[in-house]
């Protein structure tokens, strides 16, 4: 992207979510001067694909951003400045996955804590992601409402992803025992699956490859064997302790939260999934709940 490209993208993101009432608003926030400002917009309030004081016609913007290197092809469907949120959204929560994880590895507390501290940057993308999606609805008479929608789903159910992150970091700070070997193994490779599913839930709906979704079950099987597996190892290791101490009880307690939290974040992607296909295929969701399918 060009230099004068992102500027004019960044112009136009300001009048999109800031709203401001002048162009020497807009030069003042962006640090540029008020001519180049009017240089920049003057074609585009020539053809009505921006009006003042401001509006942003978003069939123009997608065109703007989209013809740049900014974005793919692909990321045309849609609203691109709202896929570049999310794209960043689950970005992060891949991060607060990694760092809830490494901090069960490394049974490291300061890092657990520092992954719990992340997840209310996730809250936040949620709020600006909704409110962005309100504007678009607003501003855009001809978007279709329902298909709109479908961005908050997604947002949310990356916010809830982040919040079985935080049950994987609440482990160290809660527990006084490291997990042993034969039970890591299958952590870390639910850890693994569980970062796939996200990745190509995900890229399903920015990019509308839902033909991935054959992929994603594969993963959903995967990490419903492993869950399995660590199941019956825990309770291998119950039958060899005494209940009577209150501290290795909840060692096993919060150990099945981990293992029910990467089971969920599983069952979210494929949700996600699904929340693609409707968005890109016009196929809706099905309506029974994925526990009684």
């Amino acid at each position: 992207m060009s230099k004068k490209d992102k500027t004019l993208k960044e112009i136009l993101d300001l009048i999109l979510y800031e709203n401001p009432a002048t162009q020497d608003e807009i030069a003042e926030k962006l640090g540029i001067t008020r001519r180049y400002v009017t240089q920049l917009l003057q074609p585009l309030v020539k053809e009505g694909a921006v009006k003042r004081a401001y509006m942003i016609d978003l069939k123009t913007y997608e065109e703007i951003v989209s013809s740049s290197d900014y974005v793919s092809a692909k990321n045309v469907q849609g609203n691109v400045f709202v896929n570049e949120m999310l794209d960043n959204m689950a970005k992060h929560v891949h991060s607060q996955l990694e760092t809830s994880f490494n901090a069960v590895l490394e049974y490291d507390e300061d890092m657990a804590k520092k992954a719990l501290e992340m997840d209310y940057a996730t809250n936040n993308m949620v709020e600006k992601i909704r409110t962005s999606v309100e504007t678009i609805v607003s501003i855009n008479q001809h978007s279709e409402f329902s298909k709109s929608l479908l961005y908050n789903e997604i947002a949310y159910d990356l916010e809830r992803i982040g919040d079985y992150c935080g049950h994987i970091a609440k482990f160290v700070i809660n527990d006084v025992y490291e997990i042993e070997d034969k039970i890591l193994k299958k952590l870390k490779r639910m850890y693994k699956t569980a970062q796939k599913m996200i990745r190509l839930a995900i890229k399903a709906f920015i990019e509308g490859e839902s033909d991935l979704k054959d992929d994603l079950m594969e993963l959903e099987d995967s990490i419903h064997i492993l869950q399995s597996k660590a199941i019956n190892l825990i309770a291998t290791q119950m039958a060899e302790n005494s209940f009577d101490e209150k501290e290795r009880s909840n060692y096993f307690i919060y150990l099945f939260r981990v293992i029910k939290a990467f089971e969920r974040i599983g069952d979210i992607s494929v949700e996600m999934m699904d929340v693609a296909i409707e968005f890109h295929d016009n196929i809706p969701r099905p309506t029974t709940p994925r526990s009684f399918r």
